[in-house]
């Protein structure tokens, strides 16, 4: 009797957490793109990302990424300025037009971060030196 009672606690446990686990394994991940669009884990993409294929992409067919893992003071920012920022950096072509976007981007980022009183961090790569490796400009 208590046997049957125990192996009865333990399956109705089990049951219990694998229906209440199904809901989270069925959801999403962060930069499941491919045609979701906004409201997916897109909400600070740029127009057009994650919009099918080809959207956001440079010359060598890979998506252009900026992100708050990698733009120095994407906290700082509204989601239109981050916008116009992942507009600006997708539409250069040279290496020198894309550090003097970097460099401006950069200088009002320290201006803001000042005002604020916080300590922005330094950036781990170059986005300049990344796009111009993988060809996405020249």
């Amino acid at each position: 009797m208590k046997t049957s009672t125990s192996f009865k606690s333990i399956t109705l446990i089990a049951l219990l957490g694998a229906v209440l686990a199904a809901p989270v394994l069925a959801q999403p991940g962060p930069g499941m793109g491919g045609g979701m669009g906004p409201g997916m884990g897109m909400q600070n993409a740029a127009p057009g990302a994650g919009m099918g294929q080809g959207a956001g992409k440079g010359q060598s067919g890979r998506a252009m990424r900026f992100n708050q893992n990698n733009t120095r003071g994407w906290t700082l920012m509204t989601p239109e300025e981050r916008t116009a920022f992942q507009i600006r950096m997708r539409e250069v072509k040279t290496y020198d037009e894309c550090k003097l976007v970097q460099t401006e981007h950069r200088s009002a980022m320290e201006t803001r971060a000042k005002e604020k009183g916080v300590t922005l961090q330094a950036p781990r790569r170059n986005a300049c030196d990344n796009l111009k490796a993988r060809g996405i400009i020249k």
